[in-house]
């Protein structure tokens, strides 16, 4: 299906900055904090992760929606950007799964976008300004009346969102066969939904693992009741800070001994949990081209990345040391690249065993890379040892 006659937009950044495009996707008006991605595929993947909750997202790869959209590649059940910005939308979508089109299927679910502006000049605007609030319409013709109602929006800082993309009702994921045949049943996570994407339960239960996805509202109780080998937090959007309930559900966790493991919000939880602080990022990492090294192998893996905030390690404290916390000793074992920021945490015992362990990260990446696939075997093997030793 070609794409349709478009209409002017206009897309007006919190500082004023200001850029006149078409109208991409719904018509209407939409705000949220802008922010970049850097992946060259895997679109439709970042449009449907919970973590992107009330964001703009600019796409910086200039060419978007050529393979179309189809019903299998989705990580969730539905678009959760509040906005989107690209360069150049594809005419017609060519490929032998594509469904739809792109920009179809942003008008069928609402999502009011924009096209044909200078993404590259909006990029470095906010690499140099940071993240921001934005607004983008159709409707509005004067920036500094839309200016005004963006001003008047949401920020993110302070936000608590987990809330409203978590599952209602629980639901399970059950193991794939591994071919064992011995009677026991499968090793038991309790997952916190935090925004989870699809395919990371997914991982979890390719390896053999039974995955219960809980909503972000469970209790410690609740968890507990399942008999879980090990709880599992998911990414999910929002600031760290505001997110009490979760925080004070892991720590009753690890007080039990549970095994634990966190993905991107969860690793930021992990963090909070064990006493440490977290800070936003002046504009985020976003994109599947991050490089983090495992501080534990010294490998370097290129990874897929989506988070806005970020774990301090203490001041004064190399990132080399460890520091004793009430559930075992804490260290960083990953760090980006880039910038040095916290990518991974573990919990170990004084005599150095694995306890918990997390990552800023994201290891279930179905649009790629898949180097930090071992972390999911990671996680089963830390279950598995302690089974073992008599926490099952």
């Amino acid at each position: 299906m070609s794409a349709r006659a478009a209409g002017p937009a206009l897309l007006v950044l919190e500082d004023g900055r200001t850029f006149h495009g078409e109208a991409y996707g719904a018509t209407g008006e939409t705000f949220g904090e802008a922010v970049f991605n850097t992946g060259m595929t895997g679109y439709q993947e970042t449009l449907t992760d919970p973590s992107y909750h009330r964001q703009v997202v600019v796409m910086t790869a200039p060419h978007i929606g050529n393979t179309g959209v189809n019903d299998e590649d989705s990580e969730s059940s539905r678009i959760w950007v509040a906005g989107y910005v690209v360069r150049d939308p594809a005419r017609v979508p060519s490929n032998w799964r594509s469904q739809r089109s792109l920009d179809e299927e942003l008008r069928t679910q609402g999502v009011v976008g924009i096209s044909g502006i200078d993404t590259r000049a909006l990029t470095r605007h906010l690499r140099e300004r940071g993240a921001m609030r934005v607004g983008i319409s159709t409707i509005e013709t004067d920036p500094s009346a839309l200016l005004a109602r963006v001003m008047a929006s949401t920020a993110m800082a302070g936000a608590e969102l987990a809330s409203e993309v978590s599952t209602r009702e629980a639901y399970v994921v059950p193991a794939i066969s591994t071919g064992s045949t011995d009677g026991a049943r499968p090793l038991r996570v309790a997952a916190l939904d935090l925004g989870i994407k699809t395919m990371t339960p997914h991982r979890m239960a390719e390896r053999g693992v039974e995955v219960h996805v809980l909503p972000a509202t469970s209790t410690l109780e609740e968890v507990l009741a399942l008999q879980p080998d090990g709880l599992f937090f998911s990414n999910g959007p929002g600031d760290p800070a505001a997110t009490t309930h979760q925080v004070e559900l892991l720590q009753g966790a690890l007080a039990q001994g549970l095994p634990y493991f966190g993905i991107c919000f969860g690793n930021q939880l992990f963090g909070r949990a064990l006493g440490f602080d977290t800070y936003k990022l002046t504009y985020g990492h976003r994109g599947i081209n991050q490089p983090v090294m495992d501080r534990t192998t010294g490998k370097v893996e290129v990874t897929a990345h989506n988070h806005g905030f970020a774990v301090r390690w203490p001041d004064g404290i190399p990132l080399d040391d460890r520091v004793q916390t009430p559930y075992g000793v804490a260290s960083v074992s990953h760090v980006c690249l880039n910038d040095d920021v916290v990518e991974g945490l573990e919990l170990r015992t004084p005599e150095g065993a694995l306890k918990s362990f997390s990552v800023q990260y994201h290891p279930e990446a179905a649009a790629g890379p898949h180097d930090a696939a071992y972390l999911f075997d990671r996680f089963v093997q830390l279950m598995e040892s302690s089974t073992t030793e008599g926490a099952r």
